[in-house]
Order: C-alpha cells, then structure tokens, then sequence
C-alpha cells in the first residue's frame, strides 16, 4: 500500500544548509561536507529550519531510501557540529611496528619484521594523530574517517598464521565515540 511518507530533520543553531538540486552542502564550526543524493521520486526541501523529506505515494523502496537519506543528512548535521573521532591501537608482540603518517599516506615499518615497510593511501579530509601506540583519526565526515580507519586495520591482517600467537597488527578500539 502506498502513503505518504515524511521524515522531518531540525537543523541546529551553528549549522547551515544548502540546497543545489540534489546536492546537499551542510556547513558549520568543524567544516563543511557535500553530498549528492539520488532523489528520483524523493523531494528534499528546507523549510526554515527544518529538512523535510517526503514522498506522497511511498513504496517499501522508496520509504527505505527516505530513512536512509535522513540518516545520511543527521551524520552530516553531527559531523560539523563537532568531529567523529576513531581510535585504533598498535600492539605488536613479537616485532615492534612503527608508523608515521606522510601527507594522504601512512607508512608501517617492521611489521612481523618484514623488510620493506607498507604504505596505505588514506582518503584526503580527515586529520591524524600518533601518540605513542595511540592513533587518533578526526574528520567531519563520518564516511572517510571510518574507511582511514578501516584502511589502516586491514592493511595489517594476518593471513595464514595463527592470530593466538601471531597478535601483532593495529587494531580498532573506538568507534566514532563509540568503544568497541
């Protein structure tokens, strides 16, 4: 059965929103991020100072795309307001790892003693922190801060040993605030 369906966000005081066609730029005191949405049968519009989004004849699918497009914009709103954090351990017990960060590349040396050190493109966006066996990765984007984090988790996956003795690696501990 098709109805109407509507999702209606607050836009807090510090933030502002744009609309450009289905591109939406939201802005505030930790940055600015843009998004493009594929809106077929969806209609966003600002009304003062609310995002309305809403289809009058709703299916499954599109009540699904609503929901999701109204997640996406919520993390944006909370994305400038204040920054989503990931912090990832390095723990290393046979072979002590070094890492530093050049620019969009981060470099782990000595991992499992290999001799040639890995290097991982990081998406541009985000800022990070090595404190120690500490990194810190900070970004008003949700999306990328959580694809560095991954991107530097993976890079370190052990393949073909035993993780009971092999527990070196780097290794996610919170999550966008969240401790795992």
């Amino acid at each position: 059965m098709k109805r109407e369906i509507l999702q209606r966000i607050e836009i807090p005081d510090g933030v502002e929103m744009e609309l450009d066609g289905n591109i939406v730029i939201v802005k505030g005191k930790s940055g600015e991020i843009k998004r493009k949405f594929n809106k077929n049968k969806i209609k966003i519009e600002k009304d003062g100072n609310n995002v309305i989004i809403e289809n009058k004849k709703a299916s499954k699918k599109e009540k699904r795309m609503i929901n999701t497009i109204a997640a996406h914009i919520k993390n944006m709103i909370h994305g400038v307001k204040e920054n989503f954090e990931y912090k990832l351990k390095v723990v290393s017990s046979h072979f002590p790892i070094t890492v530093e960060i050049h620019g969009n590349t981060a470099i782990i040396k000595n991992f499992l003693g290999e001799k040639t050190p890995r290097k991982i493109e990081l998406p541009s966006g985000i800022k990070t922190d090595i404190n120690g066996g500490l990194i810190t990765i900070t970004s008003p984007n949700k999306e990328l801060a959580g694809q560095a984090a991954a991107n530097l988790e993976r890079a370190t996956r052990i393949r073909m040993k035993d993780r009971r003795v092999f527990q070196d690696g780097i290794f996610m501990i919170s999550k966008a605030g969240r401790d795992i």
